[in-house]
């Protein structure tokens, strides 16, 4: 019988780096973590996220369609914070918070693709947003200083990481006592199977890393984190079946919005 075994860490995060940099090189907007143009009819991708037409519009350029939610809508963000987004892609959520802090505060952004990072910087310098940065780095070890944060935010991308709970941890250090975490993710609802759990194409389309709902939960509350919400997302179902070849993948995963707080000592 033919194991299945896992890639190792660094050859997703491999697969993961070439494959959104193509999609920042290529510029086009994909649908979700499928990176082709799957979604047509209706409501765009974004508004099928959450996203008001409005903000669509505000991002423009920084929209890959590449999200699986919308994490400002419960991020409750307050002028003058100061604000993280792990796995910053072209900007979109940055630009998006930028907006509302209206000249306050300070927006920081993290990727480990340095096609996205530069398209986001140009994007950043396009707007006159003086208070957006992006940094070049991995989420699994971040570039930012202890206990410098107010919120971090994050959009399909913890589901990528072979060390979700590295994420978690580094997530946990750089947020200030009190400080929150508002994020888009993806999360299996039932186990994964090893056909998808061990193919990078499925990895790469947000399914086959999904972490389950329960252990989300067990990591976030090893990091230190307090009072997490899990919001799961049914109808996001219909949408990642169109991230991937497998017409199984909405059985096994669904979006979810999740907060979580850095307890105030």
């Amino acid at each position: 019988m033919k194991t299945s075994i896992v890639p190792k860490a660094e050859t997703i995060r491999d697969y993961v780096r070439e494959r959104y940099g193509a999609i920042a090189r290529q510029g086009d907007e994909s649908c979700g973590c499928a990176a082709t143009g799957c979604c047509g009819g209706g409501q765009s991708y974004g508004e099928k996220l959450g996203y008001a037409a409005d903000e669509l519009k505000a991002a423009g350029e920084a929209d890959l369609g590449l999200g699986c939610g919308n994490p400002l809508a419960i991020a409750g963000i307050q002028p003058g914070e100061t604000v993280l987004d792990l796995g910053s892609g072209a900007g979109f959520d940055c630009l998006l918070a930028a907006r509302e802090l209206a000249g306050t505060g300070r927006v920081i952004g993290v990727d480990m693709t340095p096609a996205m990072v530069a398209k986001a910087r140009a994007i950043a310098a396009r707007n006159g947003l003086a208070n957006v940065e992006y940094r070049l780095g991995e989420i699994e070890a971040l570039p930012v200083a202890d206990a410098s944060v107010d919120l971090i935010i994050s959009n399909c991308v913890i589901n990528l990481s072979p060390e979700k709970s590295r994420v978690l941890r580094e997530a946990f250090r750089v947020l200030k006592p009190g400080g929150r975490l508002a994020i888009a993710d993806v999360l299996a609802t039932k186990p994964v199977p090893p056909e998808l759990r061990t193919k990078l194409t499925a990895i790469g389309a947000c399914v086959g890393g999904a972490a389950q709902v329960d252990e989300l939960r067990t990591m976030l509350a090893t990091a230190g984190f307090a009072r997490t919400e899990i919001s799961l997302r049914e109808s996001s179902r219909a949408l990642i079946v169109q991230w991937t070849d497998d017409a199984t993948a909405g059985e096994f995963v669904v979006s979810a919005i999740v907060t979580a707080y850095k307890p105030v000592p």
